[in-house]
């Protein structure tokens, strides 16, 4: 899942993004509104988490400016105020959740979780084709029984294109979907991170190269293409 951090205390939003990036996910940071509301126009982000009290353009602000987006990305308000008030007038916005600071971190990552599934069509809890299965909740892969370790881009990638239902996923929506922005869309680090996955989860192969537009994992209904 793509994650923004909207936060201008430079210190804590490079410790969420630390932590959820431990987490899995693929995280932007922006340190104010305007940076925040210009990352928002060119990337799909599944949730962003937002400081309320930001200096130039404010979280409401940008708040509205998502919304009025018509994008399904999902914001988490944060603030260091968590009066009743406080709450009812950050949703009232539009916001999705509201978490006050300070705040436990484990609460934050199940909050983004939440609404990460919300921002995307409904999946399973657990992902599977053939003989493999990944429980995106316990970060967990196996194959007829037997768990495998993946790094978090490998889990992330294979996540992706099991969600995917058969369908074909371009190597630039795995690098948006997958990477943050400091990674380089002319490298070949989608293809090589294809290749150790496939290395790792054994025959019979199950991820089919789609010549000129992708990957995909064969749904049951669906042949498998040539590597």
């Amino acid at each position: 899942m793509r994650i923004l951090v909207v936060e201008d205390e430079a210190p804590l939003a490079d410790a969420i993004a630390r932590g959820l990036r431990r987490e899995g996910m693929a995280v932007d940071v922006a340190y104010d509104g305007e940076s925040g509301h210009e990352k928002s126009t060119v990337t799909r982000y599944d949730v962003v988490v937002l400081d309320r009290d930001l200096p130039g353009m404010s979280g409401d602000e940008l708040c509205k400016e998502i919304l009025s987006s018509g994008a399904l990305t999902r914001v988490m308000m944060l603030t260091a105020s968590g009066s009743i008030e406080d709450r009812v007038s950050g949703l009232s916005l539009g916001a999705d959740d509201y978490l006050a600071k300070p705040f436990a971190f484990p609460e934050l990552v199940a909050r983004v979780r939440a609404l990460a599934r919300r921002a995307t069509p409904a999946t399973p809890p657990v992902l599977a084709a053939q003989d493999v299965e990944l429980d995106p909740a316990r970060r967990t892969v196996s194959r007829g029984g037997q768990p495998i370790e993946l790094t978090r881009k490998e889990f992330g990638v294979l996540e992706v294109l099991l969600a995917a239902k058969g369908s074909v996923v371009s190597s630039e929506e795995l690098l948006e979907r997958v990477w943050d922005e400091n990674a380089d869309p002319f490298t070949t680090t989608v293809r090589v991170t294809v290749m150790t996955l496939r290395k790792k989860l054994g025959e019979p192969g199950i991820i089919d190269t789609v010549v000129g537009s992708g990957y995909r994992v064969p749904s049951a209904s669906n042949g498998s293409a040539e590597d």
